[in-house]
């Protein structure tokens, strides 16, 4: 008698929502919810339209773990912290925003990787 090959399940991290496209969505979704939090919301999951895989605090916990091993720069969370707070990134092309634009794409191109590896982005 021949065994079914057992069926390919979808990793837990899929079911619970749906990954950011990129390490940017993921940071200016991150920086919402916090101010929302800031002012007084309660945050639970499965509230928003699109349900994602992760809580505010686990971007927060990626971030914190790459300053700390010196791999995001105190520059980098400055210029993170700046322009997610305006829901737009940096203008390379206004002068006064060309090395914020250059930390920014730093930051995220750091970022991207360990989002990925936690599921938070596709």
């Amino acid at each position: 008698m021949t065994q079914a090959a057992p069926m390919e399940q979808p990793a837990a991290d899929a079911l619970a929502g749906e990954p950011f496209t990129d390490a940017e969505e993921a940071w200016f979704w991150f920086v919402r919810a916090r101010t929302a939090q800031q002012e007084g919301a309660r945050l639970a999951g499965g509230m928003s339209d699109t349900p994602r895989p992760c809580e505010p605090l686990d971007v927060m916990a990626v971030v914190d773990r790459l300053y700390r091993r010196r791999t995001l720069s105190h520059e980098h969370l400055r210029v993170l912290a700046r322009y997610g707070q305006e829901l737009a990134r940096p203008d390379a092309d206004v002068p006064r925003q060309r090395r914020a634009a250059t930390l920014w794409r730093e930051a995220l191109d750091i970022l991207a990787p360990a989002l990925r590896a936690k599921g938070i982005v596709a």
